[in-house]
């Protein structure tokens, strides 16, 4: 079954950011815009993991307009702009969670010049997980896993979860991989880690056909107008969930991999 099934991947609801962070920053009355848009068109938001189901079990029958809203990162303004508005609605989502900044600043933002940025706190994370919120993880320091070691990106792909399920009290069963990057081989440790479903970005829109853990994202800018928003919705001007992984994709990971290899050996000895 091809149906559209469109997945928009917010990561910060906030008014600033600095420049080269911008694409990933929506004004809050922009994000609010949309989720009004959203409820007047009749559309039905559903949590990962009830996507995962369903392309896993035929009797599971999804509303005309489905669709999914998930957010990257666990910024703490996921709390203060995001929820508020999703909770007017009676709107469930998807937030992933890098772990390893919880409570702390957005470090790995450094290339960005947003280290300061705030994370979500544990106890925030609960009352979220309590309010319609499906919580997954994000890995733990927002690594590029198709290009470290095979043990630490395990590390990475289980931690999460484990911390999450000891805070939140709740299973965590949903993984979106850190820059959107994955492989064949981080597939399938998300898959021995426990997870149902996990989600990648292509900037596509997703579909019951679609493969389970590196489900496609539609990435929604400040630059979106109201009338794109709808038609991004619809899956206007949009492919339906690519499955297999395209040539410049391997060629830009074997690029970053390279790029990996010589920095280390470019490093001073620690001695």
């Amino acid at each position: 079954m091809n149906t559209p099934i469109p997945i928009l991947v917010y990561h910060s609801i906030a008014t600033e950011s600095a420049p080269r962070f911008r694409t990933f920053t929506l004004p809050p009355s922009l994000f609010a815009a949309q989720m009004a848009h959203l409820n007047q068109a009749r559309y039905t938001p559903i949590t990962a993991t009830q996507l995962a189901r369903a392309m896993t079990d035929p009797s599971i029958r999804l509303a005309e307009r489905t669709l999914l809203i998930t957010f990257d990162d666990g910024l703490a303004d996921f709390f203060t702009a995001a929820l508020p508005v999703l909770r007017q609605y009676n709107f469930p989502a998807t937030l992933y969670i890098a772990t390893g900044f919880v409570g702390g600043t957005s470090r790995w933002l450094r290339y960005a010049g947003e280290t300061n940025r705030p994370m979500l706190t544990w106890s925030q994370i609960a009352e979220i997980s309590n309010n319609g919120v499906e919580c997954g993880a994000h890995s733990h320091t927002h690594p590029y896993l198709d290009i470290i070691p095979p043990a630490q990106a395990q590390d990475e792909i289980m931690r999460p979860k484990m911390e999450l399920e000891q805070h939140s009290g709740r299973a965590v069963e949903t993984f979106s991989y850190p820059h959107g990057y994955h492989s064949a081989a981080v597939k399938q440790l998300v898959r021995q880690a426990g997870y149902s479903s996990a989600c990648a970005l292509k900037h596509a829109t997703s579909a019951l056909s679609d493969d389970r853990f590196a489900l496609a994202r539609i990435i929604v800018t400040p630059d979106t107008t109201l009338d794109q928003f709808s038609q991004l919705v619809k899956g206007s001007g949009l492919p339906i969930a690519p499955t297999r992984e395209r040539t410049r994709t391997k060629v830009w990971r074997f690029v970053r991999r390279s790029t990996r290899w010589l920095n280390s050996r470019l490093e001073p000895d620690s001695e």
